[in-house]
């Protein structure tokens, strides 16, 4: 992650001082490239800090960020661009000042986490102080070359994605939700800015309502935290991934309600308020969402979440920056009602999805390759 977090901060300064719009290209892809890793590694990381019961309450408030960011950028992006004394290029400026910021403090707090490397450490360390040789662990054998990271850490996600039955399912529905959020939030400019005539600032305020649903999420992922510790109890502490997708299925029905509730209150002779508490629907029901998928991949693969979870990140990365394509001419094509009335119909057929995985996430599990399970 740390490498990566440096690039990012060097690539963002790149696009800070770009001259045309090639160079903005190439940085932004760079950018996005190397900013990728955090939110590959993260949830793995957490999944190696603690156990599965309190991973869970570690995730919910990990994804606060993860889902919360996006739904900042656009007042920060706003309030920089129309200072005088900044600009938008500032957007990049402050985004690597932040980066390096982040950087130096994880350089000194951020431990390492990996179990193979620990014990690899640790058998160096027994064979230095005892001078048995017999101390050895596996991953010592482990090169991390160019072809290394080629055919094994760059294909695995990949293979993930397409031969593993849990990591494909989980991420085609991820990855369509997270590609409506991104959707949701172009409609936004039009809605606040077009249609009710609101300045840069001011038609970016009513992200802060989605921001309110995501940190709300907590509250729903939270209580789901009896109920799953009951069930792991029962399991004699080994993982239950089904028993995290509760919450999904109530978060895809907040969501599904906010998108027609957006959609239908967006019009200027409607009080502000009421699309706002709308986005507010949107925010918490994608988040439930979003972190019931990072605990199910983490439960699941635990020694490959990092993969698993880069496969997730790979499929809605492309839905997420694909969809936002066609956001402008289907809204004004349509007319907000209509449009957002679309995606809350696709929504809504998506509810039951939660409940096939609790119904059939067992069948699916047990032809992994990767984390097989096996009949007790």
């Amino acid at each position: 992650m740390l490498p990566a977090m440096f690039c990012l901060g060097l690539f963002s300064i790149g696009t800070a001082t770009a001259q045309n719009a090639q160079t903005v290209f190439i940085t932004r892809f760079f950018g996005g490239l190397f900013g990728s890793a955090p939110v590959s590694n993260v949830s793995a990381a957490l999944g190696d800090i603690w156990d599965a019961q309190a991973r869970g309450i570690a995730v919910t408030f990990y994804a606060v960020a993860v889902v919360g960011g996006p739904t900042l950028g656009p007042l920060i992006g706003a309030a920089l661009t129309v200072n005088p004394h900044l600009g938008a290029r500032w957007t990049e400026y402050i985004e690597a000042i932040w980066v390096f910021s982040i950087l130096i403090l994880t350089l000194f707090a951020l431990p390492e986490t990996y179990s193979p490397v620990l014990l690899k450490k640790k058998a160096q360390r027994l064979r230095k102080e005892t001078g048995n040789q017999n101390f050895f662990h596996p991953h010592e054998n482990m090169k991390l070359d160019f072809k290394t990271i080629v055919t094994k850490h760059l294909s695995r996600p990949l293979l993930m994605l397409t031969t593993e039955p849990m990591v494909t399912v989980i991420a085609i529905y991820a990855s369509f939700v997270y590609a409506l959020l991104y959707l949701t939030l172009e409609v936004f400019p039009i809605v606040f800015q077009e249609n009710r005539g609101y300045g840069e600032v001011v038609s970016t305020l009513p992200f802060l309502g989605l921001f309110v649903g995501v940190i709300c999420a907590v509250f729903i992922n939270l209580a789901n935290q009896p109920r799953y510790a009951r069930i792991l109890q029962a399991a004699h502490g080994k993982p239950v991934p089904e028993a995290r997708l509760l919450p999904m299925f109530v978060g895809g029905f907040i969501f599904a309600i906010g998108l027609f509730w957006f959609g239908w209150t967006a019009a200027p002779r409607f009080h502000w308020a009421l699309p706002v508490v709308a986005a507010g629907f949107i925010g918490a029901g994608f988040n439930v969402i979003f972190q019931q998928c990072i605990n199910f991949l983490v439960d699941t693969y635990v020694l490959y979440a990092a993969s698993a979870v880069s496969a997730n990140t790979f499929l809605r990365s492309l839905m997420a920056a694909g969809f936002p394509m066609v956001a402008r001419p289907m809204f004004h094509s349509l007319g907000v009602g209509p449009a957002m009335s679309i995606l809350g119909g696709i929504a809504t057929l998506a509810i039951p999805v939660p409940l096939l995985f609790m119904k059939y996430g067992l069948d699916l599990r047990k032809r992994s390759k990767f984390a097989p399970v096996h009949d007790d």
